[in-house]
């Protein structure tokens, strides 16, 4: 038998898994901007390109050889040492929905027959078996009691019926991490209903899988995660087996946090809902290892702190996170369960280069840093100087909301998907695609960019200033947007200035280059346009009224588009349109302040 045998049987099941439409958009379809900045393959990712290629198809042979998965038997494990708790929130109704055979996820549904199962079939798109493969359906079944536990464990072994050897796919490592985090913390109310061979089966598998986790390949940008599981699994496995699992991945796991955790809290990818993600993964941890009796390592509980501190300015007054640099904002319930063990405040200041700056009613996050490159990037944005902002506890500006849960809308990545501004309809960056992304993953690709910022207090007010060089090389302009809040009126001053780039050693051609303002409403946002065509009445879901005021020569009222959990929604933007010469200074100012009794501008 060919070594790749068993490779291509296991390729076959994962593309009849992953086959079929991905559902499109209802409605009008998002259009990619027809120009794009640093499209091209950057000199510095060829390196990265190469030595993927000769090592992937290493590692797929190997692991494809028959005989391969003899190779993660480490033992018997004796039985379950502890029952790690994961704070996340569970949505009532979907584990009842999964013991009828109905799995509803990434916004699909696959009904199974009774006593069927998922796992020999197609799935409806990729991204439902993603969250399939990853069971990201276990913790709602399990909340079901007994019955729901009998059922994980039918479910549980049925997958390891057909995937026990190593695949692409089901054995993908992001796939791989979030499988193992959740069985190990469902593993004792599973192993109390199996009878002796199923839970032999159960403590197998799990010991498999976790040792996988702490093989290549992987990636720098997931290995804390991946690591965090198989310590996890560690806990959790009773005997020298877990002993083993766990004492390995402790080992790496300092080195790792390390990279990912940033001293100020942020998370390296600068996503605010990555960094809260491995909180609650770490926070898993921590319970696991004191039910050990074992002391959680100081990398760790560092880490945990850190992030803890980093959550407190990046959760806003409607109760999620910052919408940024491919985080989405996630649910009330799970930044409260990520911050239920820290009775601080939210607070003003700075995370990762986003920033906050708050009056009593008007709350304003800002990016004010260069996306992550790298490794790093596979879900940063090229949308320098966005801006999210929140009055009372309504979102009314923000994103799209891209978070890599939406693979399918890359275009949402680009600049025109933020509240900045965008020249010639272009995009300061763009994602990889095609055969480099799937080597490197969807990377986002573009010039090196510089951004400063410049924060001020005083007299009841705060001023930022941030400008970035994104469009210096198509049209040789810098872009400075400048923010006044004042917290005795909360009531937001904004003036955007385009100018020719200082000290340009190439001469710009004068052209007049036409630019766009965009501020994207969360769905549901109401807007209305003024009879004066400079002013649009905005109300959130309090219905209270903020009025957004411009001198731009052209304001309109646009759809937009916003994601949500994965899913794609239908919005509203306000654009500010005209044309900015490159060889002269452009100013476009604009306020946002509460509407009056009457609802009329005044």
């Amino acid at each position: 038998m060919s070594p790749l045998g068993p490779f291509a049987k296991a390729a076959q099941a994962a593309d009849a898994l992953t086959g079929g439409v991905i559902p499109g958009l209802p409605g009008a379809p998002v259009r990619t901007p027809l120009h794009r900045i640093g499209a091209s393959t950057g000199p510095e990712l060829w390196p990265a390109i190469l030595g993927r290629l000769l090592t992937r198809q290493m590692w797929v042979e190997l692991y494809g050889l028959p005989g391969y998965d003899l190779t993660l038997k480490g033992g018997r494990a004796t039985g379950v040492a502890a029952t790690p708790r994961d704070f996340r929130p569970i949505e009532g109704g979907h584990g009842r929905a999964v013991a009828g055979g109905r799995f509803v996820l990434a916004g699909t549904a696959l009904d199974v027959e009774p006593g069927g199962d998922p796992w020999n079939r197609p799935s409806p798109s990729r991204a439902f078996a993603v969250e399939l493969h990853a069971f990201t359906w276990l913790p709602a079944l399990m909340a079901e009691g007994e019955a729901g536990a009998r059922e994980a464990l039918r479910l549980t072994l049925a997958w390891t019926d057909v995937f026990s050897r190593w695949s692409p796919f089901a054995w993908g490592p992001d796939i791989l991490a979030r499988r193992v985090f959740n069985l190990a913390c469902a593993a004792r109310k599973m192993a109390q209903v199996a009878d002796d061979p199923q839970r032999e089966r159960l403590l197998a598998t799990l010991g498999a899988q976790g040792r996988q986790l702490l093989r290549p390949p992987g990636g720098k940008a997931s290995q804390a995660e991946r690591l965090v599981a198989a310590a996890l699994v560690g806990a959790v496995l009773a005997g020298s087996p877990g002993d083993r699992i766990r004492k390995a991945a402790l080992g790496r796991l300092g080195r790792a946090l390390e990279q990912s955790v940033l001293a100020d809290g942020a998370h390296a990818s600068r996503a605010p809902e990555m960094g809260m993600e491995l909180l609650l993964d770490l926070l898993t941890l921590d319970d696991g290892l004191s039910q050990r009796s074992e002391p959680t390592p100081q990398a760790v509980t560092g880490a945990i702190e850190r992030l803890t501190k980093g959550l407190r300015v990046l959760a806003l007054p409607d109760g999620r996170l910052a919408s940024v640099q491919g985080g989405g904002p996630s649910t009330a319930a799970r930044v409260a369960a990520a911050r239920a063990h820290d009775s601080a405040e939210t607070a003003a200041g700075e995370v990762g280069g986003i920033t906050r700056i708050q009056s009593p009613l008007v709350t304003v996050i800002t990016d004010v840093a260069a996306p992550a490159r790298g490794a790093w990037s596979s879900a940063a944005c090229a949308q320098p100087a966005a801006i999210e902002i929140v009055c009372g506890r309504d979102r009314l500006i923000t994103s799209s909301g891209w978070t890599p849960r939406a693979a399918d809308r890359q275009a949402l990545r680009l600049t025109p998907a933020a509240s900045t501004l965008t020249l010639g309809e272009q995009s300061v960056g763009e994602p990889l695609g095609g055969k480099k992304a799937e080597l490197l993953g969807p990377r986002l690709v573009a010039p090196a960019l510089h951004v400063t910022q410049d924060q001020r207090q005083g007299d009841g007010a705060l001023w930022l200033e941030v400008e970035h060089d994104g469009w210096a090389g198509p049209f040789g302009l810098m872009h400075q947007r400048r923010l006044y809040l004042d917290q005795r009126l909360d009531e937001l001053r904004a003036e955007e200035r385009m100018f020719p780039q200082p000290n340009r050693k190439e001469i710009v051609r004068p052209i007049a280059a036409p630019y766009a303002l965009r501020f994207h409403l969360e769905p549901g946002v109401q807007a209305s346009l003024a009879r004066d065509r400079r002013s649009i009445l905005l109300r959130g879901g309090s219905g209270r009224g903020w009025w957004f005021r411009t001198d731009g020569p052209d304001v309109a009222i646009e759809p937009s588009v916003h994601i949500d959990d994965g899913l794609t929604r239908r919005s509203l933007q306000v654009v500010v349109r005209g044309s900015a010469r490159t060889d002269n200074e452009t100013k476009i100012r604009w306020k946002l302040s509460p509407a009056g009794a009457s609802g009329d501008p005044t």
